[in-house]
This record gives C-alpha cells, sequence and structure tokens, in this order.
C-alpha cells in the first residue's frame, strides 16, 4: 500500500474506532437506568459488559479466520457495518435478553476491526510514521472516552439509556460512509497461513504479556463496571456530577494512554511492574476516599491514567514477541483486554452478590494488579535473560 498524503482515511478509521469505543464503554454510565427500565437487578445489568467483552474475545479469532483472505476495504465496511447494526438492535430492544443478544452481535466485530485497522494505517503511511498514522487511528477511541462515554451518559440519563445507543447507530452510519469514501479502492488481503499463526502463538514470551493485558482489564473492569453506582450509592454523586466524573476519567485515560506509550519506548518491561504495583496502592487508597469528592475525583484520574498506560506497553511486547504472527498479534490481544473485561465485570457481580460492599470493588481489584505485577517480574527476568 502506498503512502497517503491526506489523513482522510486515518480519519474514517478514527471515526469509526470512536463509535466502537463510545458504544462499549457508555453501558457503565448506564446502567442504573438500564436495570430500571428493563425490571432487572443492577448486578444482572452488570452482565452486559461481560457479555460484549466475550463478544470480542469470541469474535477475534473467528473472523481474523473468515476475512483473512478478504480485501482489507471490505472487511473493514462489514465489520463496522456489523457494528453498526448491533447499536440499532440495542436501541430497540423490548427487554433484558433481546439487548444481551445485541450487545453480543455488536462486540463480534470490535476485535477484527481493530486489528484489521491497525494493520491498514500502518500500510497507509510512509516508512517511519507508522506508529504515528496507528495512534491517529486510536486517537478516536480515546475521544470516546473523553467526550463519547461522558457525554452519551449525560444523553441517556436525560432522555433515557435507548437515545445514546440511536446516536452511536448514527455516528456509526456517518464512520461507514466515510471509509466507503475515503479508503483506498484496493487494500490487498495480507499473505501468510492466518491458522499456521495461531501455532506461533504458543510462545511463552507471547503468552506472558497477554495474560498481563487480561489482569490489567480485570483489575479495571472490576471497578469501572459498577462505577456509576459506586459514585452515587458510596461516594454520595448526584447523577449529574456522575458525568463530570466520567469526563475527568476520560482525560486520565488519554494522558495514560500518551504516556504509556513513552514508557514502551524506554523499558516496558519494568514499566508493566512499576504501573501495576502504582495501580495496587492508588486501589486500596481510592477505597476510604470514596467519601470526600475531591479526593475520589483526583484519585480516579490518576487511576485512569495508570491503568491505561498498561495497554500500549502491553501491545508493543505481544507484537514484538509475535514476530511469526503479525495478522494476529493485535487481534488477539484486544481479545485478551476483553477477556479481561469480561472476567472483571463477572468478578464484581458475583462479588456484589455474594454480599460485598460496594466500596470494596477497589480493594478486590488490586487483587489482580498484584499477579500483573509478578507476571511483569517473569517478562523482565526472561528478556533480561535473553541479553546475556
Amino acid at each position: 500500500m502506498a503512502f497517503v498524503a491526506d489523513h482522510k482515511p486515518l480519519a474514517a478509521l478514527a471515526a469509526a474506532s470512536f463509535c466502537i469505543g463510545t458504544s462499549e464503554f457508555v453501558i457503565m454510565g448506564l446502567l442504573p437506568e438500564v436495570a430500571v427500565d428493563l425490571g432487572v437487578e443492577l448486578t444482572t445489568a452488570g452482565l452486559l459488559v461481560t457479555g460484549y467483552a466475550l463478544g470480542v474475545v469470541v469474535g477475534a479469532p473467528i473472523l481474523a479466520v473468515a476475512t483473512a483472505k478478504t480485501d482489507r476495504r471490505k472487511a473493514l465496511l462489514g465489520l463496522i457495518g456489523l457494528f453498526t447494526f448491533g447499536n440499532l438492535l440495542c436501541a430497540l430492544s423490548p427487554n433484558y435478553a433481546m439487548l444481551m443478544v445485541a450487545r453480543v452481535i455488536t462486540a463480534l466485530s470490535h476485535g477484527a476491526f481493530f486489528g484489521i485497522g491497525s494493520v491498514v494505517a500502518s500500510g497507509l503511511a510512509a516508512p517511519g510514521k507508522r506508529a504515528q498514522a496507528i495512534a491517529l487511528m486510536f486517537a478516536g477511541l480515546t475521544l470516546a472516552n473523553v467526550l463519547g462515554v461522558p457525554f452519551g451518559t449525560a444523553l441517556g440519563q436525560q432522555t433515557g439509556w435507548r437515545s445514546t445507543f440511536f446516536v452511536v447507530t448514527a455516528i456509526g452510519v456517518v464512520a461507514t460512509i466515510a471509509l466507503q469514501m475515503w479508503l483506498p479502492r484496493q487494500l490487498a488481503a495480507p499473505g501468510g497461513d492466518v491458522l499456521r499463526e495461531f501455532k506461533a502463538l504458543k510462545n511463552i514470551d507471547v503468552l506472558l504479556p497477554l495474560s498481563g493485558s487480561v489482569l490489567a482489564s480485570i483489575s479495571f473492569f472490576t471497578v469501572f463496571t459498577y462505577i456509576a453506582p459506586l459514585l452515587r450509592d458510596v461516594g454520595g454523586f448526584t447523577p449529574g456530577n456522575v458525568t463530570w466524573v466520567l469526563l475527568a476519567i476520560g482525560g486520565g485515560l488519554t494522558v495514560g494512554s500518551a504516556l504509556g506509550g513513552r514508557l514502551a519506548d524506554w523499558q516496558p518491561q519494568l514499566a508493566v511492574i512499576g504501573s501495576n504495583a502504582a495501580l495496587v496502592g492508588l486501589l486500596l487508597l481510592l477505597q476510604p476516599a470514596l467519601s470526600s469528592s475531591l479526593t475520589a475525583v483526583a484519585l480516579l484520574m490518576v487511576w485512569s491514567a495508570v491503568g491505561f498506560t498498561l495497554v500500549p506497553i502491553l501491545q508493543l511486547l505481544v507484537v514484538e514477541s509475535a514476530k511469526d504472527a503479525p495478522n494476529l498479534a493485535s487481534t488477539l490481544n484486544q481479545g485478551a483486554f476483553n477477556l479481561g473485561n469480561a472476567t472483571g465485570a463477572w468478578l464484581a457481580s458475583a462479588a456484589l452478590n455474594a454480599g460485598v460492599a460496594m466500596g470494596t470493588l477497589p480493594s478486590l481489584a488490586a487483587v489482580a494488579n498484584v499477579v500483573g505485577a509478578v507476571v511483569g517480574v517473569v517478562i523482565c527476568r526472561r528478556h533480561f535473560a535473553s541479553r546475556r
């Protein structure tokens, strides 16, 4: 693929990633509204996060194989079309069961889209500009956390949660049109045997950062799944103030993503240990701090920033360790993060159903970071041993 002089194709990819990110994360801020409207328990509504994440986990490898020989342009258009259709089903769902099915349908294309989109963005860039091209695509995901999620939450609180998904559907239509207009007409499928690449992923140096991705997401989503009721019921925040806290968290995620990129260029193995250790301390401080609004918001911003440093760090470690599986590495790491999302949401629901107090969720999340730090130590030892 030749270098594209303008940024229109990357802007189209960014618009799609904004749509996907908003749809994935906005449900956390709307769980109380969804639970009341559909007549289910809050912990049951929380399983919608698990269902979506498992849809990504299942859909990523299946669609990676299914689209392996397909023109990249056609594959991306098909995936964003499926995603947009799933969001429309979410908005129209008459009950909880249909909403769960719709969320899973929406999620199926998530991992494959980001995996293929990363490869396309890299291929559209000039030599030496590939990382910047990928970063521009993922800027849409960052913008989703900064703007899409808090304002989507506010919209759903004021006009009903379905209106948020109607808006996300409209954004998906716009992103589809942009991809149709601006992506190059011929984006050939990559060479190689995708099924053979699965065998290359047995490498322990690939599996370790993949497990780190799972643990990082378990920790994050044990807290983030129930962030709205945690802020309302434990912290005493009003529904309107929850929107502003989500905006602050989105800002933290943006800073963390940028910081993680710098740490990945510096010493990613050590950064895995340091970030996990810092998260343990922050989460243990967060539980008592929830009673103080300003302190809680400040800690949540720092927590989200430190938590998101792990995303580019672990992505880099997976891709660098999976040089024999270039077509699958980034897609499967998306699956790993979402396996953690599903597990964290399920663990939080199970803990609350077992009678654990809502305010103790941060301490429960810290356990995953303790294990993540241990994984980081193993990664670090293997890295330095290989250089002797």
